[in-house]
């Protein structure tokens, strides 16, 4: 099998420690926010993940921008100069240009380096939910998957990546163009609380609203109860706008009701969470269906 490394982007959100177990290699995307331009690392060496949601709080805008083909470049090139194949599992193209600027910087690649390839695959995800393709991916790469077949694998295990959100400020959403004007001002005088998921296409689709944060918290592990495939053995991953006690909260509920092999705990990054803002909590696994 020829060698090949396993790319992705800070949209991921997987905890430093994995990144570093694992040999996984994320290449960095920019937000601005306060007249200034940051660099995402998984690390937060640019701007420590409280302090991002800290100034959001605060009434600081974000705004984000998708990775470029020099990024691109930098990042692929060197492991195609020492005759390697990159597998590079990317940020959903229903939430940003960002595959279709890869597929742009890839093509040039080919030509260069035509004995070389670059195979890279929508995860159709966001947060955790690109970063358990990312996680299973390298795990099926070290017991000897080629990269064709893994690549293949990736694309089939997207439909099979639930992810189900809530947020605690409708606004952000707002701001988005997720929900309207009228609804995001009504919803937040009556505590409604909205859940979304990311659907086939990889979008974020709102699919309910829930009166109360508790309730909703409740919902996502209710979601999680009726389509999780053998959640004994499964590794459930939740993500946070810098709210880990209601993390926790769900991650307690999990461990009572499905019994899950573990519980990997993170925080959503600020590319992400530039558009939900503070607050937001997500539940993510591999289930019968998105």
């Amino acid at each position: 099998m020829k060698d090949y490394v396993i790319i992705t982007d800070a949209t991921a959100d997987i905890p430093v420690e994995m990144l570093e177990e694992l040999g996984i290699e994320v290449i960095p995307m920019d937000f601005e926010m306060g007249g200034r331009s940051y660099r995402h690392f998984p690390d937060g060496r640019d701007m420590d993940l409280h302090e991002f949601y800290d100034r959001m709080r605060a009434g600081q805008m974000s705004t984000t921008t998708q990775i470029n083909c020099t990024m691109y470049n930098s990042y692929f090139e060197p492991v195609l100069k020492e005759g390697r194949d990159i597998l590079y599992i990317c940020f959903s193209s229903g939430l940003s240009g960002t595959y279709q600027a890869a597929q742009i910087a890839i093509s040039d690649l080919a030509e260069k380096y035509p004995k070389n390839k670059v195979v890279c695959v929508d995860s159709r995800a966001a947060t955790l939910g690109e970063g358990l393709l990312v996680i299973s991916a390298v795990q099926k790469r070290r017991e000897g998957t080629p990269l064709d077949e893994l690549a293949h694998w990736v694309e089939n295990s997207s439909f099979h990546v639930c992810h189900w959100f809530t947020v605690d400020d409708l606004n952000h959403l707002r701001r988005g163009g997720r929900i309207s004007a009228v609804s995001a001002v009504a919803g937040s005088a009556l505590g409604i609380k909205p859940i979304l998921h990311v659907d086939n296409a990889g979008c974020l689709v709102p699919v309910s609203k829930v009166r109360g944060r508790k309730n909703a918290l409740n919902d996502l592990v209710n979601r999680m109860e009726k389509s999780c495939v053998c959640p004994k053995e499964q590794v459930a991953f939740i993500v946070h706008g810098d709210c880990l006690d209601d993390a926790n909260y769900v991650a307690d509920l999990i461990k009572e009701r499905l019994h899950v092999k573990d519980i990997v705990i993170n925080f959503v990054g600020p590319i992400i969470g530039t558009h939900t803002g503070p607050g937001i909590v997500g539940l993510i696994f591999f289930g019968t269906e998105k």
